[in-house]
């Protein structure tokens, strides 16, 4: 699966080197200690094509590695190990030459390691980017709203919380 995305990633940066693409992600690592301990890490890049002023798409490849040490229902949890691909289409609705408002529709599929359940959704999630420079670009998602399904619970809605909120930087090319 990893090979099928890399190669993907790949082929899609070959055909499209030009003034149009940009490159970039974002990473992060938590760690919290009440008692229990708990440590995440995230990295998540990504490639996308400017068609136009207003138009983009993209890919996001994330994977993130947890550990806990802690006791759930009798059974020890010592890590998680998630890999994600975020195909999706970006719609600039409001862009200056400083700041750029923008929606992404996509699609997301999360697999856990060793786990036979996968993580499904679609929806929408609005960004600001902060052009820095020509070239370099400050870029954060907030919320969510759209359909996620895991194993049995599926969930619906609007999140526009802090818990979504992600922060990243772009090199445009």
């Amino acid at each position: 699966m990893k090979k099928i995305v890399l190669t993907l990633v790949a082929a899609f940066a070959a055909i499209s080197m030009d003034a149009q693409v940009y490159v970039g992600g974002s990473i992060g690592f938590t760690s919290v200690k009440n008692g229990d301990s708990q440590t995440e890490f995230k990295f998540v890049p990504e490639i996308g094509y400017n068609f136009n002023d207003q138009w983009a798409a993209g890919i996001k490849v994330g994977y993130q590695d947890g550990y806990a040490d802690m006791d759930y229902d009798f059974q020890q949890y010592k890590g998680t190990k998630i890999l994600t691909i975020n195909p999706y289409a970006r719609y600039t609705f409001l862009k200056s030459n400083m700041v750029s408002l923008f929606i992404d529709g996509g699609l997301e599929y999360s697999k856990i390691d060793g786990n036979d359940d996968a993580e499904l959704g679609i929806g929408l999630t609005p960004g600001l980017a902060l052009n820095l420079s020509d070239k370099l670009s400050f870029v954060t998602h907030v919320g969510f709203i759209g359909y996620k399904s895991y194993g049995d619970v599926n969930k619906f809605g609007l999140d526009l919380d802090g818990n979504n909120l992600t922060f990243g930087l772009y090199y445009n090319f």
